[in-house]
């Protein structure tokens, strides 16, 4: 698309959440990459009360960042897409700490975003404070890493159970789940299905409304925010602070299962940064052919640490 093209479009963006189904099935069948991924939905999607008050309740935070690891290349604010990163087994971590974790593996908006602010993403500082606060009982001695999987069936019979067994080992209430990319809101979906079926009350906090309410979550509250900034506006407490305060009433109000609420916070005043995420149409050929080496040589990268030669991990 020319320059001049792409200001005329910015001039007539709407105000509705990018569509990122439609966008994602066209930009990989655009890279040659055949059918459309099939996404997860369910036609009954389980929902559990909170059985005590929010201020008695243990509440665990769930994300789909990675532990950052320097020997691993780049994964640092700006950083490009860098497979390497990703992690393929539900970790865990103590929660009193200050990790550092990263979401350079993941599809986040890098075109309007740096993740440079962990807390847009990670609100475990925000949780702690509001158990600090006395508005939750306390927070859970861990925090779980869940990896995305395009994999419905491993998110379902391995992830998902693993990340239920931690979380009810740790004599969990509330879980508050927070993606980043597309396959990850799909991911922390299905996982908040088999927390409340379990008899754990959840909230996913998130950025790609369409996703979430395609595969059905209990309870959900959505931010028309970039890719990455599931958790507030980065650099910005007071955003954080009140998207946090969104999810623990959502934990405490919602009464039926599918209940979407939406942020009243806006990322900017011009919506034309909806206009560029994973947008075939504002792509040459030369720049869709580029895409379509640079994302097999991150498959393949994927693909070896998913399937280390002779079993080494």
């Amino acid at each position: 698309m020319s320059d001049e093209a792409r200001v005329a479009a910015d001039l007539v963006v709407a105000p509705e959440p990018i569509a990122y189904l439609q966008r994602t099935r066209a930009y990989y069948q655009a890279l040659g990459y055949g059918a459309p991924y099939q996404w997860a939905h369910a036609d009954a999607v389980p929902f559990q009360p909170l059985t005590k008050p929010l201020s008695a309740c243990r509440v665990a935070l769930v994300t789909t960042a990675a532990p950052y690891r320097p020997e691993l290349g780049d994964q640092g604010p700006g950083a490009p897409y860098n497979a390497k990163a990703k992690f393929y087994a539900v970790y865990s971590g103590d929660a009193a700490g200050d990790p550092d974790l990263r979401v350079s593996h993941v599809a986040i908006d890098r075109r309007h975003t740096t993740a440079e602010d962990i807390g847009s993403y990670f609100p475990l500082a925000r949780l702690r404070e509001a158990a600090g606060a006395g508005r939750i009982g306390d927070v859970a001695p861990r925090f779980h890493g869940l990896p995305t999987n395009r994999s419905i069936r491993t998110t379902v019979e391995v992830d998902g159970p693993e990340l239920v067994a931690r979380c009810v080992a740790d004599a969990v209430d509330a879980v508050v789940l927070v993606p980043n990319c597309p396959v990850c809101h799909q991911t922390t979906a299905l996982a908040a299905q088999l927390l409340e079926r379990h008899g754990i009350a959840t909230v996913v906090m998130g950025c790609a409304k369409d996703i979430v309410e395609q595969v059905g979550a209990p309870r959900f509250v959505f931010s028309d925010f970039p890719l990455g900034n599931a958790a507030g506006r980065p650099n910005d407490r007071a955003s954080q602070v009140e998207t946090l305060e969104l999810a623990l009433g959502l934990l405490e109000q919602a009464t039926r299962p599918r209940t979407t609420l939406v942020s009243p916070l806006c990322w900017s005043t011009s919506a034309a940064w909806k206009l560029d995420y994973c947008n075939i149409e504002r792509l040459s050929a030369d720049e869709i052919a580029n895409l379509r080496a640079e994302f097999d040589t991150a498959k393949a990268q994927a693909k070896a640490l998913r399937d280390p030669p002779n079993g080494q991990a």
